[in-house]
């Protein structure tokens, strides 16, 4: 089971206004964020109200959450399913320290609220672009939907790219496919050092290609 605690409010006034002015310059017409963390507890068993107390507590942080209903259309950020996060590891450790034997695992994520006029899906798919960090995270559109993240899968194979069978442009699919976002002359990087090797690539080696390059780049600031 899973239960679902509202925290405090992710983004400062300044975050906010940033990423108003970015779609404001993307021609996106929206017009109000709000942002706060949501919390997410993977339980064995119920809490009696006195866990449930304790666990609240454990999850108060930051900013005081104002009493109301967010505005707007949800976009909730997560890390990607099958992964953990160093939050996530450390919350959890607190709460079994602290005696909440009934939770699996904590994670959080942020509730991103949009008020906008009318988009098309392409320019929603600009907006969460602008949200989140497809190699690391993902988005949901309701809250419930969260518990995808304490589901247990069965690992999925390694799977081939066939750059030598079909050149560049199993690169550039396989780019769209598992969400690298690379750049052309990383593409061009990737087939040339693989043709060399005179073997096709895997995903987990476009992937942690992708994670190298990402750990490369300064942190973005919203």
């Amino acid at each position: 089971m899973m239960e679902i605690l509202r925290g405090s409010p992710a983004l400062s006034a300044f975050r906010i206004n940033k990423l108003l002015a970015r779609f404001q310059a993307a021609r996106l017409p929206v017009h109000n964020i709000y942002a706060e963390y949501v919390h997410f507890a993977d339980l064995n068993a119920p809490l009696n109200d006195d866990e449930h107390a304790q666990l609240e507590r454990l999850l108060k942080y930051g900013p005081a959450l104002a009493s109301h209903a967010p505005q707007g259309k949800l976009l909730l950020v997560t890390p990607r399913p099958g992964t953990i996060s160093p939050w996530s590891s450390k919350a959890t450790d607190i709460a079994h320290n602290c005696g909440l034997q009934q939770v699996n695992r904590l994670e959080r994520g942020v509730a991103y609220y949009i008020e906008a006029g009318t988009l098309t899906n392409e320019q929603w798919q600009q907006v969460t672009a602008e949200l989140h960090d497809r190699m690391m995270e993902t988005v949901f559109f309701a809250l419930d939907d969260a518990e995808q993240l304490f589901a247990h899968h069965q690992p999925t194979p390694v799977t081939s790219v066939d750059l030598l069978g079909q050149g560049r442009q199993a690169l550039i699919d396989a780019n769209l496919r598992l969400g690298l976002a690379l750049a052309e002359d990383e593409i061009d990087y990737l087939q040339d050092a693989f043709t060399k090797l005179g073997r096709n690539p895997n995903d987990i080696e476009l992937y942690m290609f992708a994670q190298a390059k990402l750990r490369a780049l300064p942190p973005q600031d919203f």
